[in-house]
């Protein structure tokens, strides 16, 4: 894996960036292969395929490298993944922030690795669309993607999530966030108090710990999809083919957007993958790593028909790190698809 840094648009930052090469190019010891490991922080320039993982709020891109690498195995090209703005490596969200800092953000990625698709969870799937209506970008798979459209999310904002915040007190901040966006679960539903001990246990563990110290940048990504909300004719104007997934066991939300821009967008389509939380990318498995595969190799976009709505219930990132506290989101590709795909295609 390569560590690398890509200057932003505006001047003011960096985002710091993870490339993943397929394993057959990492073995064979090219004098290019060994110049990148010995100076990794050298751009990468020009690769003409790849794909660029946009991630989630209240995590790194450090949780998606697993997913990264089923992606390069299955593609057989460089995955990319980033930090946004306001975590780890990449510099603090600007004054200012908004839905178009992120966008241009992507497009400098895009640009700076050569990569030509997009996948992209939750909130990353949210600043993906915002990007496909003026960026290049070739293909797109998108999971749970968190778009509000005619204001069907502003129910889910609670002012006392950015009161709390602004006030410190980040347990009572989480508990809020948790019960007005429902993806941990079963536990969005426990009471507010219940919710700040898990999140003061949840502390305890590393990735609880980074959840509580992003909780300003999530207030930041949560006003930012509220002033971009949009009607379905905003989003005629995207050409990229897109699949937009949503979990079977996600909350219901997310699917019933994927199905009204997949009905009103002819490049949009959408499927349920079933069996699948909120959380499903930075979780094990390789579901979700085929289907994003098959449809950037140029496979069909719905796969199956999307069963029935289950109860909306998920994990979610937030109940990633509550569990954890109880018991411890240009150019083209071409070739055939690979064999180790048809035999999971669809109708085989």
């Amino acid at each position: 894996m390569e560590t690398w840094t890509v200057g932003t648009d505006d001047g003011e930052g960096h985002l710091e960036l993870h490339t993943i090469r397929p394993a057959a190019r990492e073995r064979g010891g090219s004098a290019a292969a060994g110049a990148a490991a010995a100076a990794p922080a050298q751009r990468p320039r020009g690769e003409g395929t790849g794909v660029v993982v946009v991630h989630g709020t209240l995590v790194t891109d450090t949780l998606y490298l697993p997913f990264a690498r089923r992606m390069g195995r299955l593609l057989g090209q460089p995955v990319h993944c980033y930090n946004r703005r306001g975590r780890a490596g990449s510099s603090p969200q600007p004054a200012g922030y908004s839905a178009a800092t992120e966008v241009a953000d992507l497009a400098a990625v895009l640009r700076e690795t050569g990569a030509s698709d997009v996948v992209a969870h939750s909130y990353g799937g949210f600043v993906a669309l915002q990007a496909a209506r003026s960026v290049p970008i070739r293909r797109m798979v998108t999971y749970d993607a968190a778009v509000s459209l005619a204001g069907n999310l502003s129910q889910r904002w609670r002012p006392e999530l950015e009161r709390s915040v602004a006030a410190g007190k980040l347990d009572e901040a989480w508990a809020h966030l948790v019960q007005g966006l429902e993806t941990a679960g079963p536990v969005s539903r426990l009471p507010l108090g219940a919710l700040r001990m898990l999140s003061i246990l949840s502390a305890r563990t590393s990735l609880g710990a980074e959840m509580r110290e992003l909780l300003p940048t999530a207030v930041a990504e949560m006003r930012a999809v509220l002033d971009a909300d949009a009607e379905l004719a905003d989003f005629a104007s995207i050409t990229t083919p897109t699949l937009m997934l949503s979990g079977g066991w996600s909350p219901a939300y997310f699917a019933e957007t994927g199905r009204q821009l997949a009905d009103a967008v002819p490049a949009l389509s959408f499927a349920v993958v079933p069996g699948q939380l909120h959380e499903g990318p930075i979780r094990p498995g390789n579901r979700l790593a085929l289907r994003a595969a098959r449809f950037l190799l140029g496979g069909p976009g719905a796969a199956a028909p999307a069963p029935g709505r289950g109860t909306g219930l998920t994990a979610g990132p937030a109940a990633g790190f509550a569990a954890g506290a109880a018991a411890r989101g240009m150019p083209g590709i071409t070739g055939r698809i690979p064999a180790r795909l048809r035999r999971s295609w669809p109708g085989r």
